[in-house]
């Protein structure tokens, strides 16, 4: 009987856990004040991420390596233009396709209407041609049971 007790309890136990953790009362957190964040890219800002800049005076820069540094500038600026030449070469293309896709798209949509009217038209005129085709054979079974010697006109066409 205490193993079952104890078992009870134990149950109970886990099983309120989660209630009474939900029911902790929090405690509202501290307000830090706010130190103003530097502009973006300001020496400041550089030097809280651990990055500077100087330029050297012209009198202690080498010449190699500005004229290296020149080139690669060259190189990546020309490398840019055309990258940039390339995506605008790209945009063109997909205005111009996207275009005769929308072109082609409404020569489809209108295609469609018209094959929509179409068969809405041979509905029509089936429905018309069955009405009148009714009507025909219960005019010759209304003759041929009046006993009286009927002239059959033909059926009515079937539409084409």
């Amino acid at each position: 009987m205490t193993r079952l007790t104890f078992a009870c309890a134990a149950a109970l136990t886990l099983a309120a856990a989660p209630v009474l953790a939900q029911q902790a009362k929090t405690v509202a957190p501290v307000a830090v004040p706010q130190q103003a964040q530097p502009a973006v890219g300001s020496e400041e800002w550089l030097r809280q991420r651990g990055e500077s800049y100087s330029a050297a005076p012209d009198s202690e820069q080498d010449p190699a390596e500005v004229e290296t540094t020149t080139k690669l500038n060259t190189g990546i600026a020309a490398e840019a233009a055309a990258a940039e030449r390339a995506d605008a070469q790209a945009r063109a293309d997909f205005e111009a396709e996207n275009q005769r896709w929308r072109e082609e798209q409404a020569r489809s949509s209108t295609a469609r209407a018209q094959w929509e009217a179409d068969v809405a038209a041979a509905d029509s005129a089936r429905a018309r041609w069955e009405r009148e085709r009714a009507q025909w054979e219960a005019d010759v079974a209304a003759c041929r049971a009046s006993n009286r010697v009927c002239i059959v006109p033909e059926p009515p066409a079937a539409p084409k």
